[in-house]
């Protein structure tokens, strides 16, 4: 018989257990993808609008809504490959990521504020 404790645990052993990603993590990362290109036609749309019914401000407007949701599209398709290597590869998080949404919600708060400067000074001079 041992003298040691039968649930002893030794320092230097570890046991590497694989693990278990469950497919609705897949299925989240898919729908927010899609939630963000969801936006994107939304702004898109928004960019179509003024590009066809705007003047010389409205064409200036259009084409920094285009770029935003462009620039959106691309983080979007960027965000759902690197969620979805790392759900692939078993890696354990987080999966979430503070800086692209701050960066591309203050460029179209810059469009948005350009797009009212002009529209102000435009209507100053006749």
């Amino acid at each position: 018989m041992s003298t040691q404790p039968l649930l002893q645990r030794t320092a230097t052993k570890r046991i590497a257990l694989p693990v278990k990603v469950e497919p609705k993590v897949s299925f989240a990362n898919e729908r927010t993808f899609l939630s963000w290109l969801h936006f994107t036609v939304v702004l898109g749309g928004l960019a179509v609008g003024l590009l066809n019914f705007g003047d010389r401000v409205g064409r200036i407007s259009a084409a920094m809504f285009s770029l935003v949701a462009v620039a959106v599209m691309i983080y979007a398709l960027w965000t759902y490959h690197w969620r979805a290597r790392s759900i692939r590869t078993g890696g354990r998080g987080p999966y979430d990521d503070r800086v692209g949404p701050t960066i591309l919600c203050l460029a179209l708060l810059l469009a948005i504020i350009v797009n009212f400067i002009l529209r102000f000074t435009e209507s100053d001079q006749p």
